[in-house]
């Protein structure tokens, strides 16, 4: 008797521990997530964490965050796995220069004062309003140095209509995980930033964009890191 009640306490202790470990991890188990498809193969036996945060992942991984930023990119499903790991690598900058440019036309549409800093019914900001959508990401991503893709993941999909696909497919998604000197992406998000005020035609225009954005570079670390 004394020796089944220290099994079941320490089959208890065990349960408890690995219950624990899992709440823990940022990384799940394929089959622990409702999906619309089967994952019938993959890099890894586990979906990574730093797929869905990249930085927090680095933080818990003994990585020196305040060094290097990092970032991930992952594919919509394609129709190979050599495809989708292509555009995955191809694409991974370009994915941070527009969320560098989204985060600079937030910093327009507000300020300390709660005004934006481009008056989105003036017809002189109509050019630097479609220069800030249409032209930023791309001269962003032409400033993005020394980024290297330090980690990829990719799965192949068994989509099923009994599980909620549109129809029963096979399909490939591929994710990447960057790594950006920090001193690089600051510098690359304050150039961006002068390139913005630069557009500026009227000098009031200009002065509201450079106050705007004066502290762009610092807010942009910050809002990655969960700050602000």
């Amino acid at each position: 008797m004394k020796g089944l009640l220290m099994l079941i306490l320490v089959l208890g202790l065990v349960g408890c521990s690995s219950t624990k470990k899992e709440e823990l991890s940022p990384e799940r188990e394929h089959e622990d997530i409702a999906r619309d498809y089967v994952v019938t193969d993959s890099s890894s036996n586990v979906r990574p964490g730093w797929i869905e945060n990249a930085e927090l992942w680095a933080k818990e991984h003994g990585n020196d965050i305040e060094k290097s930023r990092y970032f991930s990119f992952e594919t919509e499903p394609k129709v190979s796995r050599q495809i989708s790991c292509d555009l995955a690598k191809a694409n991974a900058k370009a994915d941070i220069a527009g969320e560098i440019a989204t985060f600079i036309d937030k910093s327009l549409a507000t300020s300390t004062e709660g005004a934006a800093a481009i008056d989105e019914n003036n017809p002189k900001t109509e050019a630097l309003r479609n220069y800030v959508e249409n032209t930023l990401a791309e001269k962003i991503q032409a400033l993005i140095h020394g980024a290297a893709i330090v980690k990829t993941y990719w799965e192949k999909r068994s989509y099923k209509e009994d599980l909620g696909a549109k129809r029963d497919y096979i399909a490939y998604t591929c994710g990447v995980l960057l790594r950006i000197p920090s001193k690089t992406l600051a510098d690359a998000v304050k150039r961006a930033s002068d390139f913005v005020e630069k557009q500026a035609d009227d000098p009031e225009t200009k002065a509201n964009v450079k106050k705007a954005l004066q502290d762009a570079s610092d807010n942009f670390v910050k809002a990655k890191k969960g700050e602000i």
